[in-house]
Formats: C-alpha cells, sequence, structure tokens
C-alpha cells in the first residue's frame, strides 16, 4: 500500500493525502491519524472497482427486503417497520 504523502499547497494548510490503488477514491486530511483511520476503514469496505460510488451505509431506492429477515417481525409474526 502506497504511503501517505504530504501536499504542500502556498497560503493553505499541509494536508495529508492517500490515494487508493485499487479503487482510486483520494482521501485527504489535515490529521494524518484521523487520515490513517479513514485509511484503514476503507481498506475493510473497498469495492475494488475504479469508479464505484457503492455506498454500504445507503440502500437502493427500489429495495425492499429487510436487512436483518431474523427481527423483520415480532413475536406473532406482525412487521416491525412501516414501509
Amino acid at each position: 500500500m502506497p504511503k501517505i504523502q504530504i501536499l504542500r499547497i502556498p497560503h493553505a494548510h499541509v494536508m495529508a493525502e492517500f490515494m487508493c490503488p485499487d479503487c482510486g477514491k483520494r482521501f485527504f486530511h489535515e490529521n494524518e491519524t484521523t487520515l490513517e483511520i479513514q485509511k484503514n476503514v476503507h481498506k475493510k469496505f473497498c469495492t475494488k472497482t475504479p469508479g464505484d460510488a457503492k455506498s454500504y451505509m445507503h440502500r437502493g431506492l427500489n429495495e425492499n427486503a429487510p436487512i436483518d429477515a431474523e427481527r423483520a417481525t415480532d413475536n406473532s409474526g406482525n412487521p416491525i417497520l412501516k414501509r
């Protein structure tokens, strides 16, 4: 994995930068510790597809199936969430 690069922009703050070699997404932050955290989280969820905008935090608009089928209903079989 490439090392973090330091960007020096005139009249601005110095920012550390990281570009994912698998998907090409660019991360930058003033705080190198925060950038390391972002990098570690991204490494776990990277789609490995360049330019892919998939999010693990959001679902598609047409997706109605419950994420957790075991807890989608209460003990008597009634749906817990309204759709």
